[in-house]
């Protein structure tokens, strides 16, 4: 049976979970959630996360919510798979595992916050806050600062190989990319902006953005 995924193309979370099933080059039916509907806050979706937010996963009898959880599934599941995304070598896995909680816990409040500001708001035919801005900005910075620091010694995040630490942050970078955000404090960082661009062109990712098209 075909893994499948409940969600929108253009939801980032939804992406994130998209951008495992597709390094893995796996079989999947995306079943589509109208969101502007409000079908994620009802029946049936609300069966697959009680919480009401995109994704879902459905892999046999296997139900799944959470993008991160969802991508770590697929990424041990399927490892023989596609692009390894996770490591068979528990160190080198714990090392994975720790910049997986980076992203997280220090990356995202602030990444995702800007994207809100610059990309959603604007959408939305809302004003952005250039307080708001500023005050993400200068949280990002010293976290971009460790990023500088580890790319230096490693091609990527979790070490010379792409995995689910560096996959984590693929929606919230395809959104500030481009921006005076970007520009100010991702492009000062040479290592950081060469990992970005690397990871921002791999296929699967870019399949996802295609996605976003149909």
């Amino acid at each position: 049976m075909a893994l499948k995924v409940y969600g929108s193309p253009k939801s980032s979370a939804t992406q994130r979970a998209l951008a495992a099933v597709k390094e893995k080059q796996l079989e999947f039916e995306l079943v589509p959630v109208d969101m502007a509907s409000g079908a994620h806050k009802k029946e049936p979706f609300i069966s697959l996360n009680p919480f009401g937010q995109v994704p879902a996963l459905q892999d046999g009898d296997l139900t799944l919510f959470e993008s991160r959880a969802i991508a770590s599934y697929i990424g041990e599941a399927y490892a023989s798979q596609g692009t390894p995304l996770v490591s068979q070598d528990p160190k080198e896995n714990a090392i994975i595992s720790v910049w997986c909680e980076v992203e997280a816990q220090k990356f995202d409040p602030a990444g995702s916050k800007l994207a809100w500001e610059i990309v959603y708001k604007p959408m939305f035919g809302m004003t952005t806050d250039p307080a708001a801005v500023e005050e993400h900005e200068a949280k990002l910075s010293p976290v971009l600062d460790v990023y500088e620091a580890r790319l230096t010694v490693s091609k990527y995040l979790g070490g010379n190989n792409f995995s689910l630490a560096d996959l984590y942050h693929l929606p919230s970078l395809q959104f500030l990319v481009g921006t005076p955000t970007y520009k100010k404090v991702f492009e000062s960082r040479p290592k950081v902006d060469a990992w970005v661009k690397d990871i921002l062109a791999r296929p699967a990712w870019q399949s996802v953005i295609e996605m976003q098209k149909n």
